[in-house]
């Protein structure tokens, strides 16, 4: 019992380096998209995004854009809200991910974040979190899909 134990044991010890490996390339398309977004770089921001049909749930209307055009049309909507709201110098910033998983192909990623902009000149915070779905592999990971979670933004 104990040699199993042992086995055992060194085994779980000898798998965490490439489930670490494996957690660190997850999250390396989500600052690259996060990175673009906070540059204005659309085209940057786009690369990050897997070919095929996306899935965006954001906390604007109208709150999901889906298909393989979904990333370009969430994009032309957050210009024409923050129009309409007067919202200006947006930025995102996310912190490391607090779950990682991993089957194959496909990861998934919950991250903290934090959008900051200004809303009619009055500088706003909206703290929540992002969770990613991505598909590839340890050497090209893209998203295809995301989400924000957050309550409602307030005054910096």
């Amino acid at each position: 019992m104990r040699i199993l134990i042992g086995t055992m044991v060194l085994a779980a010890m000898a798998g965490a380096p490439v489930a670490a490996a494996e957690d660190a390339s997850v999250a390396t398309p989500l600052r690259q998209f996060v990175d673009a977004f906070n540059k204005g770089d659309l085209k940057g921001a786009m690369a990050s995004y897997a070919s095929g049909d996306i899935a965006i749930v954001d906390d604007f209307a109208p709150y999901v854009w889906t298909g393989p055009k979904a990333a370009q049309s969430w994009a032309a909507d957050l210009a024409k809200s923050g129009t309409a709201t007067g919202v200006t110098e947006g930025a995102v910033k996310i912190g490391a991910p607090t779950r990682t998983e991993v089957a194959g192909n496909f990861a998934y990623a919950i991250v903290p974040a934090r959008y900051t902009y200004k809303e009619h000149g009055k500088a706003m915070t909206e703290e929540g979190q992002m969770t990613f779905a991505l598909k590839g592999g340890a050497k090209a990971w893209k998203v295809s899909g995301w989400t924000w979670t957050g309550p409602v933004p307030h005054g910096r």
